[in-house]
């Protein structure tokens, strides 16, 4: 069954297109030209234009109509071909939308907004009836809603609604606001803007109400958030968010477009992750943006997020009893036991050999930490296959490995396999995680699998300490898996990310590894919201090496909050010298650690760029 534009937006996560006009100029088509008319004049440009999106990936087409009324095409001598521009551009979309075999494309029909001189220059009446003219002649093409884009204000959104009202057509529609960057500028402060947002998108009186609202244009995919953040807390309505390729941000004198294909996309996800229902781009946004945000968002789309299916045990399928928690490693029976654990992060190398990376669990071991954590695949990079190194970890440096298994790169056979094949090689300690969709990087063709995530891990690991696989079948002798989760403490979504949290405690988790902390106070306000927290909770730390590592983590990792008090303390170093950086950043790591220490039962170091001896000194008593 085919879902109308309104049910797909509620059922899945879409992403819209990015920019036309973009794509236009950089066809060496300049400003002195109407860019609507191209559907008449280039019908081709704009149908290779669409066919581009279409192949990134996009869930919704966006009609070249943006300037297409009578009011801006008069300015280039054009006011009789309102019908003919629009029809055609209705015609190329629709075209390029059908002709996708492996989904549903939907057709937006982009109106945008009076012009100032329009408002000057005619009255309300009129302009409210060259709209509705417009709108009539998309909605007769065949466009499945019609997409009202960056609308200034309040004002200009209530002519496009009386005009939906004065065309006499039922058809759905989104109003899209474009937010002057000068909003986040002093003197306006976070209540001056919350009060706008809530006047901007309360409730159109005694008129059609959109199915949808939006926020595209003028901001960077940075201050985007910003706006996002607020805004979500206001509606009832789906968000649609489409920034701007990038906006300048200082660095170092410099002023630097913060604008690549992955840097877009990781913003789209932390709007997905807020609960915006579709993302996409506007100006400077081209095909290859949009197509890493498909990339990035589509394997964890609302679609996609079904509970892990396991089958009742087959009628001569016995559930056997699990062990006992604390008897099934080592670094089990210290948490059970309420001792202080240490573990240290290290990455497996991308060759085969194996002897450096061995040599270093050596010193970890000889230095009294308890285990190595094995990320899997961090940043969805090819390595060795974690699972043999935590065999080799065991076998040449004995020491427990804490091995991390996520959901990205097997289907859900692979990943029982491989479970098995843990229970097989005695790695007991397993931390489960979702991962992040591959990222652009040097495999730009790797794609994302999530047959489910961290939370059916730990539904399916439990089943197989009881003996039977996910099919209901017997595996002999049950796995003996110690599995842990772990979690965001400053998730820009926290209710969000303590509701899974819960979830995952009642699938079994039996431990608890946050993701890298910088500002201690961010996890305990966490802990002390999710309340009697059940679970042995070991926080992340990742000592800083020098100012740029400080500054790429804040600028460019969206989501991780470096406080302005650790920037000066590793600026103020990189004043010095690196090694100033370096044990600056250790004593920083140090100081946070000891802030937690009373509300955490252990720690685990990351060792920045492979250097352990950094890590060592971290957790020097």
């Amino acid at each position: 069954m085919v879902l109308s534009f309104k049910e797909a937006l509620r059922e899945s996560t879409l992403v819209f297109d990015g920019a036309t006009g973009t794509e236009i100029y950089r066809r060496n088509v300049f400003t002195n030209q109407c860019y609507d008319e191209l559907n008449l004049r280039n019908r081709k440009m704009i149908r290779d234009i669409a066919e581009a999106y279409r192949d990134a990936g996009v869930d919704v087409l966006t009609t070249n109509t943006y300037g297409a009324n009578r009011l801006a095409l008069e300015l280039y001598g054009l006011e009789s071909q309102v019908e003919a521009i629009n029809r055609a551009g209705v015609e190329i979309a629709k075209e390029v939308a059908q002709s996708s075999l492996e989904r549903k494309v939907y057709v937006a029909g982009s109106v945008g907004y009076p012009s100032s001189n329009a408002l000057k220059n005619h009255d309300r009446e009129t302009v409210v009836e060259v709209f509705a003219k417009q709108i009539g002649v998309l909605a007769d093409a065949g466009v499945d809603f019609i997409l009202f884009e960056s609308q200034p204000n309040r004002d200009s959104a209530e002519i496009m609604v009386d005009a939906i009202e004065n065309a006499n057509i039922d058809i759905p529609f989104v109003v899209s606001y474009g937010l002057q960057p000068s909003l986040f500028q002093a003197p306006n402060t976070l209540e001056s803007r919350a009060r706008l947002y809530c006047n901007l998108f309360k409730t159109f009186v005694g008129t059609p109400q959109p199915i949808a609202w939006g926020l595209n244009c003028l901001l960077g995919p940075a201050e985007m958030l910003d706006a996002v953040q607020e805004v979500v807390k206001t509606l009832k309505l789906p968000l649609i968010v489409q920034p701007n390729a990038g906006s300048p941000q200082p660095f170092e004198g410099r002023l630097l477009y913060y604008s690549s294909p992955e840097y877009l996309s990781t913003y789209a996800g932390r709007y997905v992750a807020l609960g915006a229902a579709a993302v996409g781009g506007c100006c400077g946004t081209t095909p290859a943006e949009i197509a890493e945000i498909v990339r990035h968002i589509r394997p964890t789309s609302k679609s996609r997020r079904s509970k892990i299916v396991l089958l009742d045990a087959q009628p001569n399928v016995v559930e056997q009893e699990e062990s006992k928690p604390e008897t099934r490693s080592e670094f089990a029976r210290k948490l059970f036991e309420g001792r202080w654990v240490q573990t240290v992060e290290t990455t497996p190398p991308c060759g085969y050999d194996l002897s450096g990376f061995v040599e270093k669990a050596k010193a970890l071991k000889n230095a009294g930490i308890d285990a190595v954590n094995l990320p899997d695949g961090p940043r969805a990079s090819a390595r060795i296959a974690s699972i043999v190194a935590a065999q080799k970890v065991i076998s040449d440096a004995q020491i427990e490995p804490i091995l991390h298994v996520c959901c990205r790169d097997r289907n859900l056979i692979g990943l029982q396999a491989d479970l098995i094949g843990c229970a097989a090689s005695g790695i007991s300690n397993i931390l489960f995680i979702t991962g992040d969709p591959p990222k652009l990087g040097r495999y730009p063709n790797a794609t994302g699998v999530f047959d489910c995530d961290s939370i059916g891990l730990c539904q399916l690991q439990r089943r197989l300490n009881r003996g039977i696989d996910l099919g209901g079948l017997a595996i002999g002798a049950p796995t003996n898996a110690f599995f842990g989760v772990g979690f965001d403490p400053s998730a820009i979504n926290r209710q969000l990310e303590l509701d899974r949290l819960r979830k995952k405690v009642d699938a079994g988790a039996l431990f608890a590894i946050t993701q890298p902390v910088f500002d201690p106070f961010i996890l305990l306000e966490f802990l002390d919201a999710y309340g009697d927290f059940p679970l042995p909770v070991i926080a992340g730390v990742w000592p800083f090496v020098s100012y740029r590592n400080a500054l790429f983590m804040r600028k460019e990792v969206p989501g991780v909050i470096v406080p302005d008090s650790i920037m000066e303390r590793m600026s103020a170093a990189a004043d010095r010298s690196k090694e100033d950086q370096v044990q600056t950043g250790i004593s920083i790591a140090r100081e946070s650690l000891e802030l937690l220490r009373s509300r955490v039962q252990g720690v685990q170091v990351s060792a920045p760029l492979g250097r352990i001896d950094i890590s060592l000194k971290v957790l020097e008593p």
